[in-house]
């Protein structure tokens, strides 16, 4: 018996009988309601990372940040998330990040000496380490 493949369904061809047709596999329904971002969601866990706007990391060029800085700053953001933050600013060794909770996004960066007699506006949140 020989089969033809068409749109993810299984079709007999040829003059074969068909009586072995209940025996394979149907594949998956290709109409399932979830999408290919959803699937990709699911598999990446959002707590385990966080993105920098190009404005933060033009302002970060300046400041060493390593493997451990960064997980450090991600968990500060699954803690402010935890707590209902929605825009944190974070004070981390000497740079401020003002960083949008629900996005992930650290959206920008002031240094120490760029930090005296700022104003942050649209702040719900500050976490000091």
């Amino acid at each position: 018996m020989a089969f033809r493949v068409i749109n993810g369904v299984v079709y007999p061809i040829g003059n074969f009988p068909a009586d072995n047709l209940n025996n394979y596999q149907k594949p998956k329904d290709i109409n399932s309601k979830e999408n290919f971002a959803e699937i990709l969601n699911s598999k990446l866990s959002k707590s385990e990372s966080f993105k920098i706007s190009k404005h933060a990391a033009d302002r970060l060029k300046n400041v060493r940040l390593d493997s451990k800085d960064m997980e450090k700053i991600n968990d500060i953001i699954n803690k402010a998330a935890e707590k209902g933050a929605k825009n944190c600013l974070i004070l981390y060794k000497d740079v401020a990040l003002v960083t949008s909770i629900e996005n992930r996004t650290v959206i920008t960066a002031v240094e120490e000496e760029r930090m005296k007699e700022n104003i942050f506006t649209n702040i719900d949140s500050v976490v000091i380490i």
